[in-house]
């Protein structure tokens, strides 16, 4: 303990103790240890150019504050943090400057490690990873050939080694096969599959594969040159640059992640995860329950097969209406009707998935000129096509019910079709819809006088028994586009003999991006990969070598596409738990200790991407016996966003003339113009010198303001580069220090809701750090003493302790800042400088300001961290009330209050009343004709 300093000087605090926590290695997890097991993992985070902005570090802190108080609590926590580096930044900026994209990501993870230690986030750095480290993606290659050798059979209902399948067919063929395949697997015999030549073979069975290569339509972007999952468009553009994205046919590779669909809807009741973040899950699985139903086509050998909930309709279909981008429409569109359908066709091309499905009040379509036959009655019914109908949404046909769906009617109408009614004693003409579930089908034929449920089973079963349909369950969840035309990615790990993909084995991994003199597709449109001199693989050397010794017989060109973004980060959780191992991804021990994650931080955003692809790969690990459990987190918590207050000056327009906020007018149009909120102080007030030097437009621009003040218009939006409201933590942390930072985010509200940022709000919560440094110090005297505690300083700390482990424990990290405030406010009103009060409360506030809370505990005396000292633990007995507060009453009007034993009785406490001078003033020589005491409530007097 040093008996003298010189003020609560934070820089020099915290740059001390992060370097003994480096030096010492104080959050290094042990994988054998007899303490209980915590993991408390953040979403790793993209490093980009730009680096963290204060919005960033709002979950780091939070599961920051959780670890360090499960230490505390005896737990060996896992708190690692690393990198999903792959990325599609790093590679544009690569291809703007001819930079390759790892020495763009080195310098990214430099900075943001800088930024992210300068906060003091107790992460075990040993275990970082980057998904885009050969030692790391090794093992994201690793489990593409896994998916690659596996297929979901439906009978175990799990992944089962494809040389399962092989054996069968071999036996039997695929005639009692119960296996989730594509659609369109002919049916063959154990004959036939060996009479197939190779490339045949192989065919089939990427039919079967959990990762298969099919010719798909995609979501391509053209600025981007990549295709984009739909997680990925926002709108109709890319997430990523706001471009235009249109449906292509390409030959892709995809995951067969809709096998998995039950598993992943029946997993969510299994974790603790938001109801919210659930929902969103379940709505993008979308299982559906009903019939699918074949319409045959008349003049044509094919058949339209359609999904419905609703088979118990099917006398009141009038029409059919396909999406126009399947293959089918091409094949039964009437000649007279070619060039219609053509062009509709490529207009629908140009509007994106969710554009179509938002847009309810156009209604487009075009008659095909061909007709379906209706399964029961032979009735000639016509075929449309429609842009509400989505492809890759059931089967992409509709049997259209203008009497029981609105869109149907809204489309019969529009196109003057007819409309049938089926259902009893419910009008079409007011096209309500809702009530319409629970009628009793009418006018269809056997179904007539049906209610709901009997004519749904009586439909399905008369199906069945025609072989044009079945009861089934549908599934929105489309397999995902896993091939990506980037550069900067995980090369997929195949290589091409006559044609067909062919897995390379472990020991070839990891297969390592090459290097390319461009980052764009080639000339030919091939993907970056095509660029590189090097890209072939040698079947004997099992090595790679250079494209001009491809032979086709001993040297194949090896897999253009990389891997999509959410590869790494779909198991990454895992590699933490035994980093360093080359053997395996994760060893059996590790994976047996550590088990899954306890509790995850991160962004909704994620919900229907990484979030679902991670339980995809989780199950598909879990079915190979190669990890303990179905569901890898326990708990999520989705923090919400630090909004930042963006600040507009207003130009009139055609001029460069800006006006101060305060001399707007109703009368005149003016134009807000974004600024750079770091050039606006707490009052508004706009450095407009600093504005001129910031951007060139400013440097002759007329300023208009009120007596030489320029205020700023204010409004609340995401923080974001592109909007000038950024603020940079590195300069709260430099003014104010990285305690006050944690403590000021936490103090702003709910972890998981949306919150404005204000800097100048965070002046309060530093001042409270300086306020509890001020229990120690007086000027520079150590002012700690030995002295007994007072009752009133035992319950304030006592108090806090049983607040602050409640809070904690419900992750309501702003009122444990609440209440710390308030017990250092009573202690230094009680002027409490006692080392049996400062000590505790110096563990208990560790977790959210760790350096003060470090640096006080060695001058308490202690020689080691306090990283590991047991939390305090609440005496009930402190928080019990000796004396109440009771509110005096005279004839039934309260006159003051009064505080007294709760040991008196009741001619004890008539004695303290009376003998108090308050009450001979209301008395008056006035004498008590009756006392009305209530113990612990109210004394109320009757005169």
């Amino acid at each position: 303990m040093n008996s003298k300093t010189v003020g609560y000087n934070f820089q020099q605090i915290e740059k001390k103790w992060r370097a003994y926590w480096e030096k010492n290695k104080t959050f290094h997890a042990l994988n054998n240890t007899e303490k209980p097991k915590f993991y408390i993992l953040d979403m790793f985070p993209y490093p980009s150019g730009s680096g963290l902005h204060v919005g960033h570090p709002l979950g780091y802190i939070a599961s920051d504050i959780f670890s360090r108080y499960k230490r505390h609590k005896g737990f060996n926590v896992l708190h690692p943090q690393g990198y999903d580096s792959f990325g599609l930044p790093a590679e544009q900026y690569a291809i703007q400057t001819g930079q390759h994209p790892s020495k763009t990501t080195q310098e990214n993870i430099d900075r943001y490690r800088d930024q992210l230690d300068q906060m003091g986030f107790s992460y075990d750095w040993s275990r970082e990873v980057r998904t885009s480290d050969a030692n790391f993606y090794k093992w994201t290659q690793w489990i593409f050939l896994l998916l690659f050798e596996h297929y979901y059979c439906v009978d175990t209902d799990k992944a089962q080694p494809v040389n399962d399948l092989i054996t069968l067919f071999e036996k039997e063929g695929n005639s009692k096969v119960n296996a989730v395949c594509s659609p369109g697997i002919e049916v063959f015999s154990a004959e036939d599959w060996k009479g197939f030549n190779p490339v045949k073979k192989e065919e089939i069975l990427l039919g079967y594969r959990l990762t298969y290569l099919s010719e798909t339509e995609v979501n391509w972007c053209a600025e981007l040159g990549t295709v984009l999952a739909n997680d990925e468009i926002i709108n109709g553009v890319s997430e990523r640059g706001g471009y235009p994205v249109t449906k292509k046919k390409m030959k892709q590779w995809s995951m067969r992640i809709g096998a998995y669909a039950e598993r992943l809807l029946q997993g969510l009741e299994m974790i603790d995860w938001s109801d919210s973040l659930k929902e969103m899950q379940r709505n993008w699985i979308g299982k559906s329950i009903g019939a699918k139903v074949f319409f045959e086509v008349e003049g044509h050998d094919e058949k339209i097969e359609v999904f419905t909930t609703r088979p118990d309709t099917l006398f009141g279909v009038t029409f059919m209406t396909l999406a126009p981008e399947l293959e089918l429409v091409q094949k039964i569109t009437h000649p007279d009707q070619k060039n219609e359908v053509e062009a509709y066709i490529k207009a629908t091309q140009q509007r994106s998935q969710r554009e179509r499905m938002a847009d309810v009040k156009n209604t487009t379509g075009v008659f095909t000129g061909g007709y379906a036959l209706h399964p029961f009655t032979g009735d000639r019914i016509p075929i449309w096509i429609g842009d509400y109908v989505l492809a890759d949404y059931g089967t992409g046909a509709v049997m259209a019910v203008p009497c029981g769906d609105q869109r149907d009617y809204d489309f019969a109408k529009h196109f003057d079709l007819p409309i049938k009614n089926i259902f009893k004693g419910v009008s079409v003409a007011t096209e309500a819809f809702s009530d319409k579930a629970t009628a009793v089908i009418d006018h269809s034929d056997f179904l007539t006088g049906l209610p709901y449920k009997q004519a749904m089973e009586k439909v399905i079963e008369a199906l069945e028994e025609k072989g044009c349909g079945s009861g089934t369950v549908n599934y929105r969840l489309r397999d995902a586009i896993f091939s990506r035309q980037r550069y900067w990615g995980e090369p997929i790990p195949m290589y091409y003999k006559e044609g067909m993909p062919q897995p390379l084995s472990l020991e070839d991994l990891p297969l390592r991006l090459p290097d390319v003199e461009k980052y764009l597709p080639t000339p030919e449109g091939a993907p970056p990969l095509g660029n590189a001199k090097s890209w072939a693989w040698d079947t004997k050397s099992r090595k790679v070598v250079g494209n001009d010794a491809i032979d086709h017989k001993r040297v194949f060109p090896l897999e253009l596409n990389t891997m999509p973004g959410w590869a790494g980060s779909s198991w990454y959780f895992y590699r933490y738990m035994d980093p360093k191992n080359d053997e395996e991804f994760v060893g059996k021990e590790a994976a047996a200790y550590w088990k899954d994650v306890d509790l995850y931080l991160g962004g909704s955003e994620h919900a229907t991407g990484h979030l679902l692809y991670s339980r995809f790969w989780q199950k598909f690990l879990f079915d190979l016996g190669l990890l303990p459990v179905e569901e890898y987190a326990k708990k999520l918590i989705n923090q919400g966003m630090i909004l930042g207050t963006s600040a507009f000056i207003y130009r009139k327009p055609g001029t460069q003339t800006y006006l101060s906020k305060d001399l707007l007018n109703d009368t005149e149009t003016f134009e807000p113009v974004r600024v750079d909120v770091n050039l606006v102080n707490a009052s508004d007030e706009l450095n407009i010198e600093g504005l001129k030097k910031w951007q060139v437009q400013f440097e002759t621009a007329e300023f208009k303001s009120n007596k030489g003040v320029f205020k700023v218009g204010r409004e609340v939006e995401k923080m974001s580069k592109s909007k000038y409201n950024v603020v940079n933590p590195d300069e709260i942390c430099e003014q104010y220090g990285a305690d006050t930072l944690r403590m000021y985010e936490m103090f702003l509200g709910p972890i998981e809701q949306a919150k404005p940022w204000n800097t100048a709000g965070i002046s309060g919560v530093h001042n409270f750090l300086k306020k509890y440094w001020r229990l120690f110090y007086n000027e520079d005297q150590w002012i700690v003493n030995e002295e007994k505690p007072s009752k009133q300083s035992l319950k304030a700390l006592h108090e806090t302790i049983k607040k602050v482990t409640s809070d904690i424990e419900q992750f309501s990290f702003n009122t444990c800042v609440s209440s710390f405030m308030i017990c250092v406010n009573e202690l230094t009103q009680m002027n409490c400088h006692s080392r049996e009060i400062l000590t505790p409360l110096t563990v208990l506030l560790s977790p959210f300001a760790p350096h003060i809370a470090e640096e006080m505990w060695e001058r308490l005396g202690h020689a080691e961290s306090l990283v590991a000292e047991p939390f305090p633990i609440v005496n009930e007995s402190y928080l019990v009330e000796d004396t109440k507060n009771y509110p005096v009453s005279f004839n039934g009007k309260m006159r003051f209050t009064l505080s007294l034993s709760l040991s008196l009785d009741q001619e004890g406490i008539k004695q303290a009343v009376l003998q108090d001078t308050r009450t001979a003033e209301y008395l008056q020589d006035a004498i008590p004709k009756k006392w009305i005491i209530v113990p612990n409530k109210i004394i109320n007097i009757v005169y």
